[in-house]
């Protein structure tokens, strides 16, 4: 949000799709040409961005429900494996107009498959699709780079309108600091931004620390060298790379200390913070009103909906506002600018105002509370209308 709430308000949209003027409907314009729909009871507010998803699996929820997250993993990889390209492309189409359906009008992805942004794409939709590159042992890093610039020059004309392609470096329990290195130096070279899952769960941290736990027990199993010799952090491991930097999207970001987060304001890296997957997997809590008090750039996030089902961003925001002490107007704020902030859409995205695409949400509210306060209490199903671009993609109620 970028300013207080206003009584009667009205949005006026041009056909570019661009916001031409906002505020009390006396005073925003009304062309004789423009389509007029009015919802009553409702709240117009900016379309919430989701800072975090993994739309081509959508339609896997229960699918995988181990409690060790290394085992997790395994099973998940195996589920993947037996679905089709077209059904991964079925599958992150449906997640993204249930999006749609939630008030969510931005997303930002991660995957293996490229069906997502394939599906962002013939859908016209607006969001980031961050392709993803594994490789653990150092001998990797040659031949998974070869593959990765194939797979990014395969999807790249995708990216069109308002669709961005990105690189994932997936983890630190699953990438070398070679394939971290090179990665990023790729992304940076075409100018494209990175998201990083780090500092997630406790078995990572070991793994850097002293060669221990789950992880480290894998990389043995499969002959992949320590890391490090020394202890480090993930979040300084990734600092060491070349990773971190003001492109960086850094999700879940749990298991950190002050000096993490001193490299995390040192290079005005980004936060995807996913409380209910965070308490799913690690029962843990990131730092994230510490992070907001150091100027970290701060969105939400899902996650997927095998970690946690359905998804539900307005849930994940009632979360981080009992974790952080949010105000609801700090809250709604960080579902909306802020996750636009987060993913360097600021002055594009995430606030009514002459300028910024027209990505509209009508919520049947409760009056009498806050508006602010309304909103993080409703449910998907007060959405009344969606709006990316001015395109009427939820529609309902209306006249």
């Amino acid at each position: 949000m970028s300013g207080p709430a206003v009584a009667n308000g009205a949005v006026l949209i041009d056909d570019a799709g661009r916001i031409v003027a906002a505020g009390e409907d006396a005073f925003v314009p009304s062309p004789p040409d423009c389509e007029s729909v009015a919802y009553q009871g409702c709240a117009l507010i900016p379309g919430l961005v989701n800072t975090h998803t993994h739309l081509e699996l959508t339609g896997l929820a229960g699918a995988v429900d181990d409690d060790d997250f290394a085992e997790w993993i395994r099973h998940l990889i195996a589920v993947k494996s037996e679905r089709s390209e077209e059904a991964f492309f079925d599958a992150a189409s449906r997640g993204i107009v249930s999006c749609w359906k939630q008030g969510v009008t931005t997303i930002c992805d991660t995957g293996s498959t490229g069906q997502v942004i394939a599906a962002l794409a013939a859908l016209g939709a607006s969001g980031i699709a961050h392709h993803e590159v594994f490789g653990m042992h150092p001998e990797q890093c040659a031949p998974a780079m070869r593959t990765f610039e194939r797979d990014l020059d395969r999807l790249a004309h995708h990216a069109t309108g308002r669709v961005t392609l990105g690189v994932s470096p997936h983890a630190p329990y699953t990438v070398s600091g070679a394939l971290y290195r090179a990665s990023a130096e790729l992304a940076r070279a075409h100018g494209v931004p990175i998201a990083v899952h780090v500092a997630e769960p406790a078995a990572e941290v070991a793994l850097l620390r002293d060669f221990t736990g789950t992880f480290a027990d894998m990389w043995r199993a499969r002959g992949v060298p320590r890391p490090s010799s020394a202890p480090v952090s993930p979040i300084a491991w990734l600092e060491a790379h070349g990773v971190l930097g003001e492109d960086t999207l850094c999700i879940h970001a749990v298991q950190v200390d002050h000096a993490d987060v001193d490299l995390l304001v040192a290079h005005q890296c980004a936060i995807a913070h996913c409380p209910r997957s965070n308490m799913r997997h690690h029962a843990a809590r990131a730092p994230i009103a510490n992070y907001v008090s150091r100027g970290l750039r701060v969105g939400l996030g899902t996650d997927s909906e095998v970690s946690v089902a359905p998804i539900d961003l307005l849930a994940e925001a009632r979360d981080a506002r009992s974790i952080a002490a949010w105000t609801a107007a700090e809250t709604l704020r960080v579902l909306t600018l802020g996750g636009a902030e987060a993913l360097g859409m600021g002055g594009e995205i995430g606030a009514l105002a002459p300028g910024y695409w027209g990505d509209v949400v009508a919520m049947q509210v409760d009056d009498a509370l806050d508006p602010a306060e309304a909103v993080l209490r409703c449910g998907a199903d007060a959405v009344r209308a969606t709006w990316v671009g001015g395109r009427p993609l939820v529609s309902q109620g209306g006249r």
